[in-house]
């Protein structure tokens, strides 16, 4: 099991609990700083120092539904890997928070796949959800900030409704660093606003396999 020098296995275990009665309360969890240090501050350090052309422009949709639509999310982003030895460290992360859930909650997730965005000034990502009932694979989300010194006049918030019809929001959560987010899939709208500075998050996905054949489903 992966534990951080700077987390005891007991206060490891304790944030598991903290994340999954929340998930069963209310299906979201906002945490100023559930990762260590270690992790995101080299994270953080690998992220500022890639280049414009080791990104890409996100897109919409998946497999042969994937397009691009500037009008709709203007971000950039990189898949994380394990070759990197500050994306592995946060993937094996993820990996024992998907072990701790699934013994808590028994969610039945499988796998998980994240990438960095990059918003450059002025860009944005409409209100969308990141899965719709019976149509994907993707059940939890999570949203790790990577950005030290942010102020809030800086803009560049997540907005998070509780229901697909719903008006109201629930939440406005500046995008600090070490801030991390998890909500589940299917359930909140959310909505990235401009930003007057170069705002870096990593946006991952738990996910189910729905596949048959023992095929995993290929990734978005």
């Amino acid at each position: 099991m992966y534990a951080p020098p700077e987390l005891p296995l007991d206060l490891q275990q304790s944030l598991y609990d903290q994340i999954a009665d929340a998930l069963v309360d209310k299906g979201y969890i906002i945490l100023p700083s559930a990762l260590p240090e270690t992790i995101t501050t080299p994270l953080y350090q690998h992220l500022d120092g890639l280049s414009p052309r080791q990104m890409q422009p996100a897109g919409i949709g998946r497999e042969q539904d994937h397009q691009l639509k500037g009008d709709i999310r203007r971000d950039q982003i990189r898949w994380l890997g394990q070759q990197h030895p500050a994306e592995a460290d946060y993937l094996d992360w993820m990996a024992d928070l998907r072990e701790g859930l699934n013994r808590r909650l028994f969610m039945g997730l499988f796998d998980y796949e994240a990438h960095f965005s990059h918003y450059r000034p002025g860009a944005f990502y409409k209100r969308h959800l990141d899965a719709f009932r019976g149509q994907t694979n993707r059940v939890l989300t999570t949203v790790l900030y990577l950005n030290p010194e942010w102020a809030e006049q800086d803009g560049g918030e997540l907005l998070i409704w509780p229901t697909p019809d719903s008006d109201s929001i629930i939440e406005r959560v500046v995008p600090r660093m070490g801030t991390l987010v998890i909500f589940l899939s299917e359930q909140f709208p959310h909505e990235v606003l401009p930003a007057a500075a170069d705002r870096y998050s990593i946006a991952g996905w738990f996910r189910v396999n729905t596949s048959i054949n023992n095929q995993i489903d290929p990734p978005s």
